[in-house]
């Protein structure tokens, strides 16, 4: 027996490695700590069909991975002999598929039977998904719809030629381990029920891997286009324009085609397997390496919804990085909604068999292309297809999110509206660069240069720039959001009522509302803390850019441990090493500069990169957005009851909030601002006095340096809430409109930033204003009249003195100046 199983672990083997001299895999989660398993439980692996080749790839990649071994007898008594089982057998003959209802292996049901009848013992069961090349879509081409691995289950001879033609594109997925003494335990006295409840798991567990992995079934595009135009809301659509404009139908109708040839997508497997094979040579050559985190949040929503992923906008490689990051981690590459304006030669075509659709900036004036438009939406999310859109709309310039658009979350809203047997979940994704590709073209936008269309020579411009390094770049995944979570919390009755393609209930605006704030908070929940954004951040904070490298250096390690001390999201990540690490890091990036000094050298920000860098620090900001309004409250005071503390802060904090898409609910804040007051006490940057005060520490100390470095993380946020209150007392109530108001205190602003040398863009923003004037009417401090002219009453006289405590005397006199206001 022993000599039988020595020459057929020896024959194995060799094919293994015969297979693997063709064969290329990328795997996924084949390590013991992704696995999470008990060292002290057997392990047993699960493969869904009966396949030799499948059995020596699971072998190859448990021997790579240095896992539990496949090969190795079960100590189980008469369970497998091996550490491996398939979970359904092979019923057709040689070259037959399986057409017959699968049948359960007798390892399968051996093992289930040693579990029951040896309660004591435990099995961990790891089940492995095997895919040969991943196909997104059917070919008209026969071959190479018989030689895709898709949802149909392969023959032999077609299994054979598909390892021909995708061996050196496979792709293997290793799973958390099911516990066999949980699954069978409220079955032990029927074995057949304990059969069926594990086999109904397992082959659930592998249908939702094949969907997040291949995506569900797609029909060819000319069809799916055609099937746009024939639909009930585009015909009548058609014979609304054709009436109004006096046109005859199938004129419109041609146009209709058109334009749903223009928006839709044209997915190709070829195309994006050589758009992996680009790009991996892409990112190794611009950059240090791409860091995932909390991807396993993607890969449990993709199994049973059709996900929507909305990244923030940094960037135009935001597109190709996240479909890469999804692809190389087994999940199908989104499809993804794209401006007209990247619809260039040559780069439009290949975007397009890449999953991108694209649409038209503004198509308001247009109701047959937003028809059009709308229902297209609607097939991806009703077919499970998984979308990408950016809620910004636009790129972020200043490295803030922006305020989200609605156009899009209407449009998927009102889509789920229509039909919701397709549950959607949106996963938020932050993509984080330590060194943005555009950023001297942002710094030239903000300086009110004409932003650059897309264009051929454009690109070929940028890759120029592929000779530099731009460092690392961090994908991280955010919590996901369930919009029927969401509408069940707005709207409970959505469930009762009736949808058709036009109807837009009177509450649809209050759940898109809701929906753009929780993507955004959820984006910014999920920053990744790099050393230039923190570098960044504590460099700005000084008078004059400029600071001794030791002393730096420590307020790098302190400021990283108090967002260590009070975590603002588990999603968060925050950089290796220390602050010395950092530093060197940024100096080698060429963001930072060395002077020489005998006492000590001295690093500083220099020319554009001292306004560079405010990008880099904005998309931290608002980590600690709360403990810097709180050591702000101390710029001119000396010592504040912890109540008047936390009364000014919750004050100020919707605001704040709004503008930085903070995470924590206004019933929250006084604890989270509590606990906040508790860290800089413990921390030494603020001190609990004897009468219950709390006060700033001793004048002259590092501790005192610290803490004012801290209030400038925030304070000119607030100084320009001072700016916009300051005009509107200047006018009067009754006296000056929000148009007036926006643009009066923009200028301001930035001739304030002129004479303080700000070196922050977004100081005179007009959105961050106008969002701020939103803001104090939606919380009744200010309101409007039938003239659309700004009144107020007493309450906005209360939060302009309350803001005054943070303004020091220069800026409070230069504001005064122009506003014309009595001390």
């Amino acid at each position: 027996m022993r000599l039988y199983q020595g020459i057929r672990s020896l024959i194995l083997t060799m094919f293994r490695k015969i297979l693997f001299l063709w064969v290329r895999t990328d795997v996924s989660g084949n390590s013991a700590e992704a696995l999470g398993l008990d060292p002290d439980k057997p392990v047993c692996y699960v493969l869904q069909y009966s396949s030799l080749s499948a059995r020596l790839v699971l072998e190859q990649e448990v021997i790579r991975a240095g896992l539990p071994g496949a090969t190795e007898a079960l100590p189980v008594k008469n369970g497998p002999a091996h550490s491996f089982f398939f979970l359904y057998r092979r019923t057709g003959g040689l070259f037959k598929g399986r057409r017959q209802t699968p049948v359960p292996t007798h390892e399968f049901k051996a093992l289930v039977h040693y579990g029951i009848e040896h309660p004591e013992q435990d099995v961990q069961i790891v089940p492995v998904s095997l895919f040969w090349g991943r196909s997104p879509d059917k070919e008209k081409s026969l071959v190479k719809l018989l030689l895709s691995d898709t949802w149909s289950v392969a023959g032999r001879l077609q299994k054979f030629l598909i390892i021909l033609v995708h061996g050196r594109n496979t792709y293997v997925q290793f799973n958390r381990p099911l516990s066999l003494r949980q699954v069978i335990d409220e079955y032990r006295h029927n074995e057949g029920r304990a059969n069926r409840k594990l086999a109904r798991i397992l082959r659930t567990h592998f249908r939702r891997v094949r969907q997040a992995v291949l995506g569900p079934d797609l029909s060819h595009r000319r069809t799916l286009v055609e099937g746009l135009v024939r639909t009930q809301a585009v015909k009548e659509a058609i014979r609304e324009t054709a009436a109004r404009d006096d046109i005859p139908p199938e004129k419109v109708r041609a146009k209709a085609y058109k334009y749903a040839d223009e928006i839709a997508a044209n997915m190709s497997i070829v195309t994006i397997r050589f758009l992996e094979v680009v790009l991996s040579w892409l990112w190794n050559r611009i950059y240090k390496g791409i860091a995932v985190n909390n991807i396993e949040v993607a890969k449990e929503v993709a199994q049973d919804n059709a996900v929507v992923y909305v990244p923030c906008h940094r960037s135009h490689i935001d597109y190709p990085l996240l479909s890469y990051v999804l692809y190389k981690n087994g999940l199908m590459p989104p499809h993804i909604a794209a401006g007209i304006n990247l619809n260039m030669p040559v780069v439009g075509p290949i975007l397009r068999r890449g999953g991108a659709f694209f649409m038209r900036r503004s198509f308001r004036d247009n109701p047959l292309y937003a028809t059009v438009f709308n229902e297209y939406m609607h097939v991806m999310f009703s077919r499970g297809y998984s979308v990408e859109y950016f809620v910004e709309g636009g790129r972020s310039r200043t490295g803030r999110m922006l305020q989200p658009r609605p156009g899009m979350l209407s449009m998927t809203v009102r889509s789920f509206l229509r039909d919701h047997r397709k549950p959607i979940v949106f996963v938020p994704v932050y993509i984080g660069y330590e060194k943005v590709m555009e950023g001297r073209s942002y710094l030239g936008e903000l300086r009110g240069k004409k932003k650059q269309k897309e264009s051929i020579f454009g690109l070929a411009k940028a890759m120029r720039k592929l000779t530099h390094s731009f460092g690392r770049v961090s994908v991280n995944f955010g919590d996901a959001i369930p919009l029927a979570q969401v509408l069940d919390e707005v709207h409970d009755s959505w469930r009762q009522e009736a949808y058709d393609a036009d109807y837009r209930p009177a509450w649809l605006p209050q759940v898109v509302n809701e929906l753009a704030f929780r993507v955004a908070s959820h984006i910014n929940a999920s920053v990744a803390v790099n050393p230039i954004g923190l570098t960044a951040t504590v460099l700005l904070g000084t008078e004059r850019l400029a600071m001794d490298e030791g002393q730096l250096i420590r307020l790098l390690d302190q400021f990283a441990s108090l967002l260590r001390a009070y975590p603002y999201a588990e999603t968060v990540t925050l950089p290796e090493g220390s602050g010395r690490d950092w530093v060197s890091y940024c100096e080698a990036m060429g963001l930072v500069a060395r002077q020489p000094q005998k006492l000590g050298d001295i690093i500083a920000l220099e020319g554009s990169n001292a306004i560079l860098m405010t990008y880099y620090r904005n998309n931290i900001q608002h980590l600690f957005a709360l403990p810097s309004l709180v050591a702000s409250l101390f710029e001119n005071k000396e010592s504040l009851r912890r109540e008047k503390i936390v009364f000014l802060s919750s004050v100020a904090y919707p605001y704040l909030q709004s503008e930085l898409f903070l995470r924590y609910d206004k019933d929250q804040v006084e604890d989270v601002i509590h606990r906040w007051i508790d860290v800089l006490v413990a921390q030494g940057l603020l001190k609990a006095l004897d009468d219950g005060r709390i006060g700033r520490p001793e004048e002259g100390t590092e501790a005192t340096l610290r803490l004012r470095i801290l209030s400038r993380f925030i304070i000119q946020t607030l100084e320009r809430y001072h700016i916009a209150l300051g005009i509107l007392r200047k006018y009067g109530s009754g006296k000056i409109s929000a148009a007036e108001l926006e643009e009066q205190s923009a200028l301001l602003a930035e001739r304030m930033s002129i004479l303080f040398g700000l070196n922050a863009p977004e100081f005179f923003d007009k959105s961050l204003f106008r969002n701020f004037i939103a803001n104090l009417q939606e919380n009744g401090v200010i309101d409007t009249d039938e003239n659309g002219l700004i009144t107020y009453g007493e309450g906005l006289e209360e939060v302009a003195d309350d803001a005054r405590l943070v303004l020091s005397v220069e800026k409070r006199q230069a504001i005064q100046q122009v506003t014309m206001l009595g001390a």
